[in-house]
């Protein structure tokens, strides 16, 4: 295949809803396709209510393939549908229309990669956001063993995670979102041979710069005259918005002048997902006993109903929860004159495209000092500082939020400007476009897959999903 080719690229991606995950799935397809390549996604879970904007205006094309299996039962045995659902996706591509494309781009669930290779013949890359297996027992911290776990968790998890390993093997090549997976996963999966590469998230900058209509209605309701510290991330327990929120009272119980500060947390919410349901409560419960007045609001057009809490307050709360905020209030947000920084709460994070997010809006950036985000934010030297990376520890953030509140307009300008051009130059869609291009066509000069050996990966893989679900089946019966 030449350079000057043009591929026909499909995405294989389990649940199209909104979350990082989602987001760089959407801005790769874009991103190709803007540089006259042909995208499809295909997924098993796309809410045309819960997602982001391009899955459902036209602008790219998705395939929602609907399967008979259901995401768990009574909450549990999620990873063993998942890779269940995934197959059934598998099997209506190849039955379908996987004999038109050049090459296929999967990410988060392996399982579908040795039948793609086996069936069709055709190169896959795999993208890695972060091991199942080392998030299947809470939160992963480098340099520290899991929570134990009980004997029948661990004979659950075994085969998934065996099952996680083999098929990530079988990519033609492996990608990853940030140099500490690309570690990270080499070293717990002992039989890895590939190379990983890192391919950066990129996002889509223009969608973050372009102007704000102050009128829309989108924007009136989350606008403000307060200054505004912004949290941006899914209501789940390991994001740790908890954080801001210790930290955030802390710095009002010790800077008088913070009192016209609000704290915004915004982010996508399930209620199908106990998890969300369960973090959004315990938030609400640690704003009160913080003594902070709150509200909690879903954009104008959700179908999302709000959960009812008491005592919250509609005008100018201490602390605002956006459920699902729509791409204009995204932007909104992070372009706002009263927003003073975007705060990034997660620990151990695998790449985090918040701060990038912030840092193109000319946003400082306050986030832990693990994981992705010590590639993506400067810390030191000051004089190059787009952002701080501490300790998740509140205390230490009310310190750096204090820092942050009373920068001098002069500091604030100059640290914009660095964290501005930091993000176009290492995080622009374009860039990750032209790195995933280069990746997909070095996939595609390999020439047919060579089918040795394949046929007893995929009954094996084939073999162990129908073993467990019968069995579990069994169980419940």
């Amino acid at each position: 295949m030449t350079k000057s080719s043009k591929l026909r690229i499909a995405f294989i991606h389990p649940d199209l809803g909104i979350g990082g995950a989602e987001r760089l799935v959407v801005d790769a397809a874009l991103g190709l396709q803007s540089l006259g390549h042909s995208v499809d996604i295909y997924t098993s879970h796309h809410d045309q209510h819960h997602c982001f904007d391009e899955t459902r205006d036209g602008t790219l094309r998705v395939h929602h393939v609907i399967p008979p299996l259901p995401r768990s039962i009574q909450g549990k045995f999620h990873i063993m549908f998942a890779h269940a659902r995934q197959l059934h996706l598998t099997m209506h591509l190849i039955c379908t229309s996987a004999h038109q494309y050049d090459v296929f781009f999967v990410d988060q669930l392996s399982t579908c990669i040795p039948f793609l290779r086996m069936l069709c013949g055709k190169r896959v890359i795999f993208y890695c956001h972060f091991p199942d297996k080392l998030l299947a027992n809470g939160a992963y911290v480098e340099g520290q063993r899991g929570k134990s776990v009980s004997i029948l968790k661990h004979i659950y998890r075994f085969p998934m995670d065996w099952l996680e390993e083999v098929t990530t093997t079988q990519a033609d090549m492996i990608l990853a979102n940030s140099k500490f997976t690309a570690r990270v996963t080499k070293s717990h999966f002992s039989s890895l041979r590939h190379q990983l590469k890192v391919v950066y998230p990129g996002i889509n900058i223009e969608a973050y710069i372009s102007p704000i209509d102050p009128s829309d209605s989108d924007i009136l309701q989350v606008s403000s005259q307060r200054r505004t510290l912004l949290s941006l991330n899914r209501f789940e327990m390991k994001k740790n918005a908890a954080l801001a929120i210790e930290a955030f009272a802390i710095l009002r119980n010790r800077d008088p002048k913070t009192s016209d500060v609000r704290l915004v947390l915004a982010g996508g919410y399930d209620p199908r997902l106990e998890d969300n349901i369960r973090t959004l409560k315990s938030l609400i419960e640690l704003a009160q006993f913080s003594g902070l007045t709150y509200n909690v609001i879903t954009p104008l057009q959700s179908r999302v109903a709000i959960p009812s809490f008491p005592k919250m307050t509609p005008n100018e709360p201490d602390i605002l929860f956006l459920l699902n905020f729509t791409t204009t209030q995204r932007s909104g947000l992070l372009q706002a004159q009263s927003t003073l920084a975007l705060l990034y709460t997660p620990a151990n994070e695998h790449f985090g495209i918040g701060p990038v997010e912030g840092m193109i809006c000319g946003l400082p950036i306050l986030a832990c000092d693990s994981g992705g985000p010590t590639e993506t934010v400067v810390d030191q030297p000051a004089g190059q500082r787009t952002g701080w990376l501490y300790r998740p520890q509140p205390s230490v953030w009310a310190q750096a939020l204090e820092e942050i509140c009373n920068l001098s307009e002069t500091d604030r300008k100059a640290l914009s400007q660095r964290a501005r051009d930091r993000a176009k130059k290492m995080f622009g869609m374009e860039a990750m476009a032209k790195s995933l291009e280069a990746v997909l066509e070095e996939a595609v000069s390999m020439g047919q897959v060579s089918r040795t050996g394949m046929w007893l990966v995929m009954f094996a893989v084939l073999g162990l999903l129908v073993v467990l679900i019968f069995r579990y089946g069994s169980f419940s019966g």
